[in-house]
């Protein structure tokens, strides 16, 4: 949601909502009394009861406001009501891998000088650990909570981002789960279930903090050759919204029970996704069934009437937005446009009523309608349980896990401390603090860089060589070799931070930037010893000539490793930790991006244009390092126990005869005509640590499905990690739904189930398995 990359006028509008903020205090209580609290002048009524049920108090609330008051609390400043003894309230807080001061929400200071920054939601991907994502959440929840009883912060954090990351130069792929819907959906639900920790039944779940999936749908081009997200038409097939765009903002909202959605500044299809009832209100709180209130990207009212000119007039922005099911507005265009869209006819009443109640009910279940935090659920936390030691530890531990070795000749890794005396480590990330968090980052608890974690095993030379990561012109590359040809190995800590991407910034290459090739090889080149090469950056980068060099023993992409990042790549460098870590995207070539517009959504390969296709699942030209690969000290080998070889689909007899013939080839049978329930193989999986090394292990579970048009050369299915001691064997059990994950979307976007062969991949094994179908009767 910052503003980087926008006119001038947009700017303006976003330093008004912090300043309003600020004025209105909107960080959390700010000394006013906390709605339904001890004094309030509303604490006997009937929406300060807490023993009613949540939609009926949130009705009672909303019926006794008026037009003005009403319109006034459709903004992320949202106005208090005085008379009522509610407080304003700022909607707009950040948590999308530590409590970030990103957002007006959070401060800063006094007793919560900063939060636990775990690493980057690109970085935790690739430990492809759903536990730790849970855990993860937990701990910046309570983080939250703390500070929202301590008057520094909201409730409702407008984190995760799981949009796809479809094209490796977006500049905000560093804050999404990958390329894969399976594991960005995986990603959202545990997350979002760690940050919201639900507790009770249904719609009156009550929540300890408020997450919200963002940005809803096809969102991921932020500027590009001139062309930005405020203007951008995203053109996508059926298809691929529903088998790649949209799978995991459902995951959100079924799986993971979020309480809201953020629809994205972007057109898809013609239409701005904060305009559009098909997916706001027809899929989003229709068939998905959201328990909770859609926000809009901040100011994306504006721009659609703005910048995209897709009303007329305001009124009629008004209009499209809350009728397409728009709840809040971060920003002030309903505050100044509704109550003349309300004269003028264009929206009732009752649109805004819908609204309010979406977003009164979730505060209403985070207790914010209770009295004082101390009498609410959670009201224990404060200060003592923000950057504990237990916490840290996690940041630690998340950020090993976040470690992935991609090259490593000839058992060059570990190197032994004891026969180093000296280690050149050089590069301009070599000592990086701020780089290893992020964007969407707070105020780390403390950092420890890559020079300070190594120097507590050896004896650093350090040069940088090249001052920052733009690494142009007169740069000290000179004086980073001669640390290099002193010393017994060396470390170059290269890659990339927020000036090359971000938020309103996308890349046009995908090599190291400047000289930084340049830096790399000539210090491979002089050092007696091995050199390894530590990669911090959050997408990916064309390392071919590292790759290919016989003088670069290891390469180790680190990403953005969080506020413990430094202790994480020195562990793996000299063996505390074994990395157990995947790439969760591809890394192509930069010839792939030179053939490739940015501009085109389409995730299949299209050979009459000679479009290549994305990802791993509809791409097959060369790749620098694969999705999904990663290496370790130690070998892990794979048996497959027990999966069956056939399955048997059974059918609405009725619904399906006129569509279904068992005898016809080819035939995929719509979901919906399945009886799904249960309908699930379990693929049991023993797997061995054959070498000397205890590490860790992911289990990845890949589909291929009969031949069909649009299927995916590979799916992604399950995936599960394990840890093993040198010589263990577990065994792994892994179910694959079958409507969910042996589904392939037609050009419709109707999911279907492909009969005939299908084959289950677990590293070098095959395992086929034969489906039909059975058509029953009622």
């Amino acid at each position: 949601m910052s503003l980087m990359g926008r006119s001038c006028s947009y700017l303006l509008l976003h330093l008004a909502i912090v300043v309003a903020a600020l004025v209105r205090g909107g960080g959390a209580a700010t000394g006013a009394a906390f709605a339904c609290g001890a004094g309030s002048p509303a604490a006997g009524l009937p929406f300060c009861q807490r023993g009613q049920p949540i939609r009926a108090r949130a009705r009672d609330l909303v019926d006794r406001l008026t037009v003005a008051e009403k319109v006034a609390l459709l903004v992320n400043t949202a106005a208090g009501v005085p008379r009522l003894g509610i407080p304003g309230y700022q909607w707009w807080s950040e948590a999308l891998h530590g409590v970030s001061n990103a957002g007006p929400g959070v401060r800063f200071g006094g007793a919560f000088p900063g939060a636990t920054s775990f690493p980057q939601v690109i970085s935790s991907a690739a430990s492809f650990n759903a536990t730790l994502w849970e855990l993860m959440g937990q701990v910046v929840s309570d983080e939250a909570r703390a500070m929202y009883n301590g008057g520094q912060a909201g409730l409702t954090f407008w984190s995760p981002n799981v949009n796809i990351y479809r094209d490796p130069r977006w500049g905000r792929g560093q804050e999404t789960p990958g390329e894969d819907p399976a594991v960005s959906a995986r990603y959202a639900a545990a997350y979002v279930r760690g940050l919201q920790q639900a507790n009770g039944g249904g719609n009156h779940a009550r929540l300890k903090v408020a997450a919200c999936c963002k940005h809803y749908t096809a969102y991921d081009l932020d500027n590009w050759k001139g062309i930005d997200r405020f203007h951008f038409n995203a053109k996508v097939s059926k298809q691929d919204l529903e088998d790649t765009y949209d799978v995991p903002f459902k995951a959100c909202v079924v799986e993971g029970k979020v309480a809201s959605v953020m629809c994205s500044y972007n057109q898809v299809n013609g239409v701005p996704s904060c305009a559009d009832p098909n997916l706001l209100r027809h899929t989003v709180r229709g068939q998905w069934r959201l328990n909770g209130y859609i926000v809009s990207d901040c100011d994306s009212v504006g721009v659609f009437y703005d910048a995209q000119h897709y009303t007329s007039t305001p009124e009629d922005a008004v209009a499209y937005a809350l009728k397409a099911g728009l709840d809040l507005d971060c920003g002030q265009f309903l505050a100044q446009h509704t109550e003349s869209a309300l004269k003028k006819g264009k929206v009732s009443e009752a649109d805004v009523d819908a609204a309010l109640t979406h977003t009164v009910a979730v505060q209403m279940r985070l207790g914010m309608f209770d009295g004082e935090p101390s009498q609410q659920q959670f009201g224990n936390l404060g200060p003592q349980h923000v950057c504990t030691q237990a916490n840290r530890n996690l940041a630690i531990e998340a950020a090993r896990q976040a470690m992935v070795l991609l090259k490593n000749d000839a058992g060059a890794l570990p190197l032994s401390p004891s026969r180093l005396r000296t280690v050149a480590v050089v590069g301009p990330n070599s000592d990086a603090t701020v780089t290893m968090i992020g964007n969407y980052a707070g105020v780390p608890c403390a950092y420890t860089s890559p020079l300070k974690g190594i120097g507590g095993y050896v004896n650093p030379l350090h040069q940088v060589g090249c001052n920052n990561v733009a690494c142009s012109g007169e740069q000290p590359i000179g004086a980073a070799v001669e640390a290099a040809r002193r010393a017994d190995a060396a470390i170059v800590v290269v890659g990339l931070d927020q000036s090359v991407e971000s938020e309103g910034r996308d890349r046009e290459g995908l090599l190291l930037p400047g000289r930084q090739q340049e830096l790399v090889s000539e210090v491979a080149k002089a050092c007696r010893g091995p050199t390894v090469l530590v990669l911090m950056c959050g997408g990916p980068v064309d390392v071919s000539f590292a790759k290919d060099d016989p003088n670069i023993a290891a390469i180790l992409w680190a990403g953005y490793p969080g506020q413990a990042g430094g202790t994480a790549i020195a562990e793996v460098i000299f063996g505390a930790h074994n990395p157990g870590g995947k790439l969760p995207v591809t890394w192509y070539p930069q010839e792939y991006v030179e053939k490739v517009k940015m501009t085109n959504m389409a995730m299949r390969a299209d050979p009459s244009t000679g479009y290549p296709g994305r990802s791993y699942r509809f791409y097959d030209g060369p790749v620098v390092y694969s999705f999904g690969h990663g290496l370790s000290y130690t070998k892990f080998t794979h048996a497959l126990a027990d999966v069956p070889a056939q399955l048997s689909v059974q059918l609405d007899g009725l619904r399906a005869e006129p569509l279904f013939n068992a005898s016809e080839p080819g035939r995929a049978v719509p979901v919906t005509h399945a009886r799904c329930d249960g309908l699930s193989v379990p693929v049991h999986v023993d797997v061995t640590n054959a070498g000397d090394r205890d590490g860790s292990h992911t289990v990845l579970v890949y589909w291929r499905p009969p031949a069909g048009d649009g299927a995916p050369s590979k799916q992604l299915v399950a995936f599960e990690k394990v840890q093993l001691a040198a010589g263990e064997q577990v065994r792994v059990v892994l179910g694959v739904d079958v409507c969910r994950d042996l589904t392939v979307a037609d050009g419709d976007g109707i999911r279907r189930i492909p009969l005939g062969e299908h084959s289950l991949h677990v590293g070098d094994l095959t395992h086929t398995i034969s489906l039909q179908a059975e058509s029953l009767s009622r």
